[in-house]
């Protein structure tokens, strides 16, 4: 279970962050997600208009994985944000509870550079 829930995460970035897709949170975020972050609202609908609005005004935005942590239903995820230049802007750790391979809820801690 832990490598298949590391690798939903794995996708979930590429196509969400990376590609900035919002689209694709319909096939990896639950409707009914919690998110534990206080700037982004409940539910996939919320995390698809807060990020379709953040890679609007910053079509440069990407997360690079450094680490994948999953033990049962949990996966934590250590990330930089990078400019283009491959420049580290802040550094995130992202937890995520993962319900039949999708996401249920997360919790974020960031750190600025």
């Amino acid at each position: 279970m832990e490598e298949k829930n590391k690798d939903v995460i794995r996708k979930f970035y590429q196509e969400f962050f990376n590609d900035h897709v919002v689209e694709s949170a319909d096939k990896y975020v639950r409707e009914d997600y919690i998110q534990h972050n206080p700037g982004v609202e409940q539910g996939r609908e919320a995390l698809k208009s807060a990020f379709g609005e953040k890679f609007a005004e910053h079509p440069d935005f990407r997360l690079d994985i450094k680490m994948l942590i999953a033990e049962k239903d949990m996966v934590a995820v250590y990330l930089k944000n990078v400019d283009p230049q491959g420049n580290t802007k802040c550094r995130v750790v992202d937890m995520y509870r993962l319900v039949d391979g999708m996401l249920a809820e997360h919790w974020d801690v960031l750190q600025p550079c």
